[in-house]
């Protein structure tokens, strides 16, 4: 798709509220809403969906997975069809922050993976469905949720050079490097052979 130029306002504009919708923090609000405890102080205090898992609520996981990869899929849809390309791809780097970085949590989120699946999906929904199957490959072989995020994010980069959106190539890369900077712990404890399985309490 050709890029569109916007204005300097409508990209602040479009920034503000892709950071907006991303710093919903979904999972904290599910588990307050089902009584399900304070989701800060259960297994590693994320408010992503593997987190919500640990309370034992299967459906208040997968809501939140669904809802923090949607608000990324709205974020870039709204900003693409409102304002054209450019927009939207800065909708969704400023999704993907609000996320990790939400101004209403003291900027202490979530890893960005589920939201990180959205916003590839409504960038490039071939993209999309490559970086899904490579989570589903790698979290099923090793049982680590956080394997199935780092390997989505390494492939997304070929997967957009691949699929011809090269115009999304410098997002990617930043999107990628993301994923893998609030992973880094992750990386650690799985080299260590510490990283807790899918499902377990801690």
């Amino acid at each position: 798709m050709p890029l569109i130029e916007s204005s300097s306002l409508t990209l602040l504009l479009w920034a503000l509220i892709g950071y907006g919708l991303g710093s919903i923090p979904f999972g904290l609000l599910l588990t307050q809403l089902l009584g399900l405890g304070n989701l800060r102080e259960i297994g590693s205090g994320n408010i992503g969906a593997t987190n919500v898992l640990r309370t034992g609520n299967k459906t208040a996981a997968a809501l939140t997975l669904l809802l923090d990869a949607g608000k990324g899929v709205v974020a870039v849809l709204l900003a693409r069809v409102y304002s054209g390309e450019d927009a939207a791809q800065l909708a969704a780097l400023m999704a993907m922050l609000g996320h990790c970085y939400p101004v209403w949590l003291g900027f202490k989120g979530g890893k960005g993976v589920a939201t990180f699946l959205g916003l590839m999906w409504a960038l490039a929904w071939p993209v999309g469905l490559g970086c899904c199957i490579a989570w589903a490959v790698a979290a099923s072989l090793t049982r680590i949720s956080s394997m199935g995020g780092l390997m989505a994010a390494a492939v997304s980069t070929f997967l957009l050079v691949l699929t011809g959106n090269g115009t999304m190539l410098l997002l990617g890369i930043a999107l990628t490097l993301l994923v893998f900077w609030r992973h880094r712990a992750n990386i650690t404890r799985i080299r260590q052979g510490t990283e807790p399985k899918i499902g377990q309490k801690s």
